[in-house]
């Protein structure tokens, strides 16, 4: 490791120190991982986790979270989010990062304050600041710490850290909300959240890493890295029957691969 990211992570630990009690709301993606690994190790029994239940949330996301934490011995609690019975979330307009957001820590801050946590953690990083992320304007709001920005620590170097920590998702594909498959302005449904999940499950099992399938009305769009264009080649009918039979009507290879956020690309460049 070198001494600028020793730095920065001797800084995390000290924050994390003087904060003294904490719940990480915890996803089971890399940086919550390495936040709640991180505030474990400085502060034992006075950092716990915090994971949404939602139809926003992979099921087998959630049941990674809650595998690692019975592993590591942190305590768990779940928040149960009915996000679909949020107008501002359903509707799906271009800040409904920012309802969700909105929705899911005001539930884990009170739910942390109960349990006697006064400070609920989020695991953004400095990557995040680059792109549209109206999420981030409810967690300043709402006063939720995100110690990882705030240590200037990036993606990759959390993957260094994860790494040299030994945890499993050190070089696990990034993950995002469901709903960040569905274009802005359509209504976001189970039905909808579910077929993008059983799609990208699908997908994973023929060996793809870090992609997405956005939802276009009836049409999904295939987000792989380039290098992994031939695979899906390789399997295109096996892949065009699956996602049909979950209710698509087309199945396209977008030819730029996966990019964070490709969504946003729809939006004003005024956002």
């Amino acid at each position: 490791m070198h001494s600028q990211l020793e730095a920065k992570y001797s800084a995390l630990r000290r924050h994390l120190h003087q904060l003294g009690r904490i719940a990480v709301a915890f996803s089971g993606g890399v940086d919550s991982t390495f936040l709640l690994k991180t505030a474990h190790d400085v502060l034992g029994e006075c950092a716990i986790a915090i994971t949404a239940s939602s139809a926003a949330v992979p099921q087998q996301e959630q049941a990674s979270a809650t595998a690692f934490c019975r592993k590591e011995g942190i305590r768990q609690l779940i928040y149960e989010a009915d996000l679909l019975n949020t107008h501002a979330f359903q509707t799906n307009p271009p800040d409904r990062c920012y309802h969700c957001k909105k929705t899911l820590f005001t539930g884990m801050k009170a739910l942390a304050a109960a349990e006697g946590f006064p400070n609920l953690a989020e695991g953004s990083n400095t990557d995040d600041t680059r792109d549209y992320r109206p999420g981030m304007a409810a967690i300043q709001e709402l006063m939720v710490c995100s110690p990882l920005l705030e240590a200037g620590l990036t993606k990759e170097e959390i993957r260094t850290l994860s790494r040299h920590l030994y945890l499993p998702t050190w070089n696990q594909p990034s993950a995002a909300c469901l709903a960040s498959r569905i274009c802005y302005g359509e209504p976001i449904t189970a039905e909808k959240l579910s077929m993008v999940e059983q799609a990208e499950a699908s997908l994973t099992r023929l060996g793809l890493g870090q992609l997405r399938v956005r939802l276009h009305g009836s049409l999904a769009r295939i987000e792989v890295l380039p290098k992994q264009f031939s695979l899906v080649l390789a399997h295109s009918q096996q892949i065009t029957a699956t996602l049909t039979q979950l209710g698509f009507s087309y199945v396209t290879l977008d030819l730029i691969g996966y990019r964070m956020g490709s969504l946003n690309q729809l939006l004003s460049s005024n956002l």
